[in-house]
């Protein structure tokens, strides 16, 4: 699996997490492939997702989770009013958004609601957040029928980094 160089051009941009392994990056890799998918027409992004899916979660496991990736993020990219943000899909940090995007998967497998919510207003800068909410809930069942779940306060730390310093905080493997 090789990583496109033209992506190496985004900044990464403050509120930055690294993060090498787990549940949490699986899922920001995927979003990360799929919206720089989208915002470039490269077929090589969704294989980039694909193929890291398929190695982690098997091959039957990953074709369900990355439909559902799929959809949370064409649903994620609909609803919102802005722009979001995402780093070089060779970058071994995450930025804000793709961790606010990770906070909503957990959010979902933990059965938080109001965070759900706060997370997907967060994420699209939206009012229009159900449909993306009802694609989160597909995605994070997809990752526990694989068992594959997010930790609830490693997330919590990412997001709350961000909040306190605006630095960067490593994520444990």
């Amino acid at each position: 699996m090789s990583f496109q160089p033209r992506f190496t051009n985004h900044q990464e941009t403050r509120g930055e997490v690294h993060a090498f392994s787990g549940p949490e990056w699986l899922v920001g890799v995927g979003f990360r492939c799929w919206l720089a998918g989208y915002d470039t027409g490269d077929i090589t992004c969704w294989e980039n997702g694909w193929n890291t899916f398929n190695r982690v979660l098997g091959s039957a496991r990953a074709k369900r989770a990355v439909t559902e990736l799929a959809c949370w993020v064409r649903a994620t990219r609909a609803a919102a009013s802005r722009k979001i943000e995402y780093n070089a899909l060779d970058s071994r940090r995450f930025c804000a958004d793709e961790c606010m995007a990770m906070s909503l998967i957990a959010a979902s497998q933990h059965h938080r609601c109001p965070a759900m919510q706060a997370c997907a207003l967060a994420l699209t800068g939206s009012d229009t957040v159900d449909p993306v909410i009802d694609a989160a809930n597909a995605f994070a069942d997809a990752l526990d029928e694989a068992d594959y779940r997010l930790n609830q306060e490693i997330v919590a730390a990412l997001v709350a980094s961000e909040a306190r310093h605006g630095g960067t905080l490593s994520v444990p493997r």
